[in-house]
């Protein structure tokens, strides 16, 4: 991180010295690297899976400012992976949790906590203070976010993610390196990729991850070693293997190119085919209703004959359900036969995604009367039984 007129690097206390003194040992670091630590100023987009570890060991590393971003509460559901959070910050905002841990593990470094979403009006602002931005987020908007104001700043951006048992890191947004822009172009239609919370994650894989970020951060602050810059490092937790992909910048990228077109943040919701919806079509997606569970509930509770197809998969359908019949939605194709075609279809799932895909591939297939039940078990056990296991 050095640069052409550096400010006077702060000293190092005899606190510090105790603390730290398998650094200082280290030639790579030294009294100096340590002096580049205190003095860096990184932020953490997120204090979830990737966030814990990463935040975690840049404060026991000593980084001397570190900047939180994250306007979430702590939820059961995280607990399996987002270590730092406990059993007892359930409800808790996850920025005053996160705080606590690390100003337990070191009182000596400055937090800096931002509650709030970032956004393409904040963004800027944000992170314009930082010399490092370390990405731990969770969606495609936020990522090309986070990389856009990277580029525009002259941040580097250290970057993870995760699913299931894979993950990806790379650090973007250099001179010399390319963006994340550079290796995805272009995001997926939305609901094409399932979200952690759909697909599942092992819990101990972003602590995989999240600790090569924090190493990729501590580097980059030492300028030491050689960096993920040009490379994608691929993750694969369930048998244990690391592979590596070469990147190159594209000169005709629209954000790090030679003549780049986006010069300013833009829509990001809108970029990766999110767009608010109105009242209207809140009540109907892609030509098909969408059903509320306080509707179905009146529905069944009316008796009505309706057909409630249930997409998720079996081990899914052992942890909660509201009635109806399992299919799991990569088996719907090949068994039609067992859908009537005389009755209304109500489809449902987790949260209301899959079930949507899977009623419109029915509606495409002949099916005329077909429902998505929205917020699927989610919303049932917020609305209609809490009794119903979340997941």
């Amino acid at each position: 991180m050095p640069t052409t007129t550096e400010p006077a690097l702060p000293e190092l206390t005899t606190d510090d010295l105790s603390r730290y003194s398998r650094h200082l040992i280290l030639p790579e670091v030294g009294m100096e690297g340590q002096r580049r630590i205190k003095a860096a100023r990184v932020l953490c987009v997120g204090t979830g899976g990737l966030g814990s570890p990463l935040a975690f060991y840049l404060a026991a590393a000593g980084v001397g400012t570190l900047g939180l971003v994250d306007f979430d509460v702590v939820d059961a559901s995280n607990l399996q992976r987002q270590i730092i959070h406990s059993t007892k910050d359930i409800g808790r905002k996850k920025l005053d949790s996160a705080e606590e841990k690390l100003t337990a593990l070191n009182p000596a470094i400055k937090i800096v906590k931002h509650e709030t979403m970032l956004t393409s009006a904040n963004a800027l602002e944000i992170m314009k203070d930082y010399d490092i931005v370390a990405d731990g987020t969770d969606n495609f908007p936020t990522r090309y976010l986070v990389n856009d104001a990277c580029v525009l700043l002259g941040k580097p951006n250290v970057y993870g993610s995760i699913f299931r048992f894979e993950g990806q890191a790379s650090v973007f947004a250099t001179e010399a390196g390319p963006c994340y822009r550079c290796l995805y172009p272009e995001p997926p239609p939305p609901g094409l990729v399932p979200s952690c919370a759909e697909g599942g994650v092992l819990g101990i894989l972003p602590g995989l991850v999240g600790v090569i970020q924090a190493t990729e951060v501590i580097k980059l602050i030492l300028g030491k070693g050689e960096s993920l810059v040009g490379r994608l490092l691929l993750v694969d937790a369930l048998n244990m293997r690391f592979r590596e992909l070469k990147l190159r910048k594209n000169p005709k990228c629209p954000v790090c190119g030679v003549n780049p077109t986006v010069t300013a943040l833009i829509d990001y919701q809108h970029f990766c085919g999110i767009i608010s919806e109105t009242p209207q079509e809140k009540n109907m997606k892609n030509g098909i209703p969408q059903l509320t569970v306080k509707e179905l509930k009146a529905r069944r509770d009316a008796g009505d004959d309706v057909f409630l197809l249930d997409v998720r998969e079996p081990y899914e359908f052992q942890i909660a359900q509201i009635g109806g019949t399992l299919i799991p939605q990569n088996d719907v194709p090949n068994r039609l036969a067992e859908i009537p075609r005389d009755r209304e279809i109500v489809v449902q799932c987790r949260s209301g995604a899959r079930s949507q895909r899977i009623a419109e591939f029915l509606k495409q297939s002949g099916y005329t009367q077909v429902s998505n039940l929205a917020g699927g078990i989610l919303a049932w056990s917020d609305e209609i039984d809490p009794k119903v296991q979340k997941y």
